[in-house]
């Protein structure tokens, strides 16, 4: 596995191998890996000649309040587990390097963006849109794949790669969850063992919701009002967001169909955690 720190290197690797006629897929992350990035660069694999793996902790996608400052950043260990599989690259630009002093530009994905994670995030899916298009023009990649987990960081992206004409495949990953249906996320190694407890009522959540539509509940109020009922029976847990979407547009649903995803979000201490998944799941 090599390691690029600047984009001039990584741009002339990749015109390289495109000259040399190979694809090469493109997996963006921040670093703290673990078995869902795994299953993301294996999928890759399967998709691509060469496996491009970044990793950047992004400051135009945090807050001022929230935990830039304290990501965790365990480099060496992420570079062990990216050399025992199959990546090619480990792109690992400097902040003051991708952002040179003068930086202004950003890419903005309007709408979509405004709901969700967006309406009490302001400026982070600007800030996501803006690094992935900087990493594509940078990586050239032929397809590119991101989990689903992040519902509307997915269809930003898509959106972006639609309007800005990418020529680029986005391939949407599901889902890795733990035994007990915790969604893996770099996030979680905050948790106490209490708090992760407590993390668990999005998959109970999940599971109630599964139920009831099964049963015959198409009312998304009702099933959203016996939803924070249920998850603020832990005072340990605060919601963000409960609601429940169209796949396409990410639109609210007053009655589900085989497209509604239920998103989450909560706050458990300090960390703040995101679940969804479809309410009448995939065949």
């Amino acid at each position: 596995m090599e390691i690029i720190n600047t984009v001039p290197a990584m741009t002339a690797w990749s015109n390289q191998r495109i000259k040399a006629g190979a694809s090469i897929a493109l997996i963006p992350t921040m670093g703290c890996l673990h078995e869902g990035h795994q299953a993301l660069i294996n999928e890759a694999a399967r998709r691509a000649d060469e496996v491009v793996v970044s990793i950047f902790v992004n400051p135009l996608q945090f807050g001022p309040n929230e935990d830039f400052s304290r990501y965790p950043r365990p480099f060496d260990n992420d570079c062990a587990i990216l050399s025992a599989l199959k990546t090619s690259v480990l792109f690992a630009p400097e902040a003051q390097l991708f952002y040179p002093e003068g930086f202004t530009t950003s890419v903005a994905v309007q709408g979509l963006t405004d709901g969700l994670c967006g309406a009490t995030r302001p400026g982070h899916f600007t800030g996501v849109t803006t690094v992935v298009a900087k990493l594509f023009n940078s990586v050239k990649p032929t397809v590119a794949l991101f989990g689903k987990k992040d519902l509307q960081q997915l269809a930003a992206i898509k959106a972006m790669v639609r309007d800005l004409n990418f020529d680029i495949d986005i391939i949407g990953h599901p889902i890795v969850r733990d035994a007990d249906g915790l969604a893996l996320s770099s996030r979680n190694r905050y948790l106490t063992i209490t708090e992760r407890s407590s993390a668990l009522c999005l998959t109970k959540a999940m599971t109630s919701a599964r139920q009831w539509v099964t049963q015959g509940m198409t009312d998304c109020c009702i099933i959203l009002d016996r939803l924070r009922d249920q998850i603020t029976t832990d005072p340990a847990v605060t919601i963000d967001y409960l609601t429940i979407v169209q796949e396409s547009n990410l639109a609210p649903q007053t009655k589900t169909d085989h497209q509604s995803i239920l998103a989450m979000a909560i706050k458990i201490g300090s960390t703040r955690l995101i679940d969804n998944d479809h309410l009448i799941p995939e065949e």
